[in-house]
């Protein structure tokens, strides 16, 4: 583990960079500042890159246009690997029939939607459709009736022996410099908790989500695992994840981990990144020294 104060030493090493999104990119404030420097780079050095997010609220494309709103126009779709994605492969291979029940908003319900299934909000679950309920999403923690839907969810798992499916794992995100919200993998962990079942989880750490990303390069040329490098700001998901596929890892300090307690927070989880940075901020103007 290494604190290094120059993030272009780092990803210079490397062909590939993995970003997350939400505490590398962007934060509760907007853009991290100058993070459009680094993209700059990236393209001027010819570097691929992909935005490897847990964010499974809106499609790949209504994430990238997120992006060109603020002045970042060098995400497209084709570089944000979703969670979402990997959810949405999980119902064409196993489940070919029925409603997919979701909790989260319209937008986030885009990836199930493009399976082909009857798809219904919680909210419209009901005695007259449930027997056809064939598996349960997990998707943004939005959209919903956080009381009437969620008991709702927990009684219709407690009667029927149906998957149930987390489609973003993230259990918190920060609203500001000092306190988060929940997320929905919080909740789907707390309802896991209750109704005593087992639930299928898509997303940063596990390792599908990296072999998902990791694939999709090597679709275009052959890679190694060493010459790609995963960017993020959380210690169990991002970190954690790109430790147990085998990637090397940058640790930032603009998002869920921050600089007066990281140290502290590595020692404690147990979790240690091959790097640490302040951010992931390439500074151009010291190139043109």
């Amino acid at each position: 583990m290494k604190k290094i104060d120059n993030f272009k030493s780092i990803i210079d090493k490397y062909q590939v960079v993995f970003f997350d999104a939400y505490g590398v990119i962007k934060n509760f404030s907007g853009l991290v500042p100058g993070i459009e420097k680094t993209f700059e780079y990236l393209e001027k050095e010819k570097k691929e890159y992909y935005i490897v997010t847990n964010d499974a609220s809106r499609s790949p494309e209504q994430l990238a246009a997120s992006y060109h709103r603020v002045g970042l126009h060098s995400i497209t779709p084709e570089r944000i690997v979703s969670s979402g994605m990997l959810s949405k492969d999980f119902l064409d291979l196993k489940v070919p029939d029925g409603i997919v029940a979701y909790l989260g908003t319209p937008d986030s319900a885009h990836y199930i939607e493009r399976s082909g299934l009857e798809v219904l909000p919680m909210s419209q679950v009901n005695e007259s459709n449930i027997d056809k309920v064939s598996v349960v999403i997990f998707l943004d923690d939005e959209g919903f009736d956080w009381c009437n839907d969620l008991n709702k969810t927990v009684n219709l798992l407690r009667k029927k022996p149906i998957p149930v499916i987390v489609a973003n794992t993230d259990r918190a995100y920060p609203v500001n410099a000092n306190d988060v919200s929940v997320a929905i993998g919080g909740i789907a962990a707390m309802i896991e908790s209750v109704v005593g079942k087992q639930f299928i989880r898509f997303g940063k750490p596990d390792s599908q989500m990296f072999m998902y990303a990791y694939d999709l390069v090597r679709e275009y040329r052959p890679i190694s695992k060493n010459q790609i490098v995963m960017v993020g700001d959380t210690l169990n998901t991002d970190i954690l994840g790109g430790n147990k596929f085998g990637l090397d890892t940058v640790l930032v300090l603009t998002g869920n981990t921050q600089a007066k307690d990281y140290e502290t927070r590595i020692i404690s989880a147990g979790i240690v990144p091959t790097y640490i940075c302040d951010s992931a901020v390439v500074d151009l103007d010291e190139l043109e020294l």
